[in-house]
């Protein structure tokens, strides 16, 4: 979730109304009120929104939702006779650029705070961290077009915003601060991307840093937008972001020339929905003069074209908009969630845990009572931290993701253990000892059914105080059970055991291996217990089997 700071006096003069009445508003639109400063609100809005994150952006919603101004806002694009060309050699290493001029633009200190804040929240939201898509801002006064986006030898050196002399781009990544903190998106590539100017001049090294020569002050009037990434998509939505955001802001947008095409259009798009269906989901009969009227108020064009379709004309700032239900999401937002009747559902049920969650519940008592704090890992994990580090085979039937957006999620757990490993890495500087557990799903063979983990690092952890633990888990939850001899390689020989049931191993225990404590970066030892609750008596039959 993204918190944007919305600074009053710049909200009041861009919406025309006091904050009294957009605060009272503001969380009917879909959003949460964080804090409320003397000077600003920070408000949350969902990643879907990343319309919403800048004052410009919440303000141009605010006048539909408020009836200030409704429809269509109008973003014209002039030529600036400006060009960009892309370096083939990026083809490999962030090969998508999309740009902008913005010309007679007049930045107080507000629209610059809001214009930063936009930038890092469109990095968090649609960037992945700059790795999918970076943003860089200048002044175009500072440069000379054309401007060429290159695939840059390392050695290559400019003074780095914020520094005040010239460093290569290999020192960039080892000593500047943003260097170190993005280092990892670029570093294994033989050369760096880079943009420069007609005269060779350095304006950015996307996605780690700009140059001071093009920093952007209170004086600027000229702008030029760089955004470069490895998903064309997302590149053009920041763009569309950015350059709606700057106009609305005062600026006025003009096109770039970056090979043959014209960057950016901010071009709508044009769909038809049915106002029945949307009667239909939403439990309240609108017609399409009414469903129209509501899209107005959320900055649509809508027009009824018969006595069942409304044409809607979409922002290009909408990039959420991917179905009709989003389009009729809206409507129902514009109606006011406040307007809608409360009803007593006509199917009378009586809700109850299942008998899973009860069993979670009952390791999750243990596992307090025992001194352990819970965590919640991420269901998607690696190959590497699930088995490559841990000593274990990857096992058949695990389920791996077909496109994975990066070498850490390219599965789905098939165990718990390696994740809290993997947690007890991450908080390898806190004091000690540190106890956690987890319980959760996990996925074999197309089957979900749900493990419990417990780990305890600290320098006098051994097989005993596994063996207690495990011993603990199986009498309070009834598991009728018997010690036996095991073989699992993520544990020392000798200091490691089974949970036998029924004669079938249903969970492990015993002093983690030095070689898997060595890859996961830990100085001391861990016991460690991980068990599959289908062994619990009373788990549902049937489920946890394929």
């Amino acid at each position: 979730m993204a918190v944007i700071t919305l600074y009053y006096r710049y909200l009041e003069r861009l919406v025309g109304v006091d904050k009294e009445t957009i605060l009272a508003r503001l969380p009917m639109l879909g959003s949460d009120i964080e804090r409320v400063e003397e000077d600003h609100v920070d408000v949350e809005f969902f990643p879907s929104r990343p319309d919403l994150f800048s004052v410009e952006g919440v303000a141009r919603a605010m006048k539909g939702f408020l009836g200030v101004e409704k429809g269509l806002p109008a973003y014209h694009v002039k030529p600036s006779g400006i060009s960009f060309s892309v370096d083939p050699g990026l083809a490999s290493i962030r090969p998508y650029l999309g740009t902008a001029v913005i010309r007679g633009i007049s930045l107080d200190e507000e629209a610059i705070l809001s214009l930063m804040g936009l930038q890092e929240a469109l990095h968090w939201a649609l960037g992945r961290g700059r790795s999918k898509v970076a943003i860089g801002i200048h002044d175009l006064d500072h440069v000379t077009p054309p401007f060429r986006y290159i695939a840059e030898e390392r050695t290559r050196s400019f003074v780095p915003l914020d520094y005040d002399r010239e460093m290569t781009m290999e020192e960039i990544l080892d000593t500047h601060p943003k260097g170190r903190a993005y280092a990892d998106i670029v570093k294994d590539f033989p050369r760096f991307p880079l943009i420069v100017d007609a005269c060779n001049q350095v304006l950015s090294f996307p996605p780690i840093i700009n140059g001071e020569l093009t920093r952007v002050t209170g004086e600027s009037r000229n702008l030029l937008l760089d955004t470069t990434g490895t998903d064309e998509r997302a590149v053009m939505t920041a763009v569309n972001i950015l350059c709606t955001a700057l106009a609305d802001a005062g600026g006025q947008i003009e096109s770039v020339e970056v090979d043959g095409g014209f960057i950016p259009t901010l071009a709508p798009t044009t769909r038809l929905v049915s106002s029945r269906e949307c009667s239909s989901l939403l439990g309240v009969d609108f017609t399409p003069e009414e469903l129209s009227a509501l899209l107005e108020r959320m900055r649509y064009s809508a027009e009824p074209v018969s006595d069942d379709k409304v044409r809607v004309t979409i922002p290009c700032y909408r990039a959420d908009i991917m179905h009709d239900w989003d389009i009729f999401e809206d409507a129902a937002i514009a109606f006011g969630y406040e307007n809608f009747r409360a009803e007593i559902s006509p199917t009378f049920t009586i809700g109850k845990a299942h008998t899973v969650m009860t069993i979670a519940s009952a390791v999750r008592s243990l596992g307090s009572g025992l001194g352990y704090q819970e965590v919640i890992p991420f269901t998607l994990t690696s190959e590497r931290v699930m088995h490559s580090k841990m000593q274990r085979p990857l096992p058949a039937g695990t389920l791996t993701v077909l496109h994975p957006i990066n070498e850490e999620n390219t599965m789905v757990r098939t165990g718990i253990l390696p994740l809290l490993i993997e947690t007890l890495q991450f908080n390898r500087h806190r004091e000690l000892p540190q106890r956690l557990f987890a319980v959760g799903d996990v996925v074999q063979d197309l089957t979900t059914y749900q493990k419990a983990s417990f780990v305890s690092l600290h320098p006098a952890a051994d097989f005993s105080e596994a063996y207690a633990v495990a011993d603990a888990l199986c009498r309070e939850l009834s598991i009728p059970y018997t010690a036996g001899e095991s073989g699992d390689q993520a544990f020392i020989q000798g200091r490691r055991g089974n949970l036998l049931v029924n004669g079938s191993v249903a969970g492990t225990f015993g002093e983690i291996h030095p070689a898997v404590l060595n890859a996961f970066e830990l100085e001391h030892p861990v016991a460690a217990v991980e068990i599959d609750l289908r062994v619990v008596p009373g788990y549902p039959s049937g489920l946890g089997t394929p």
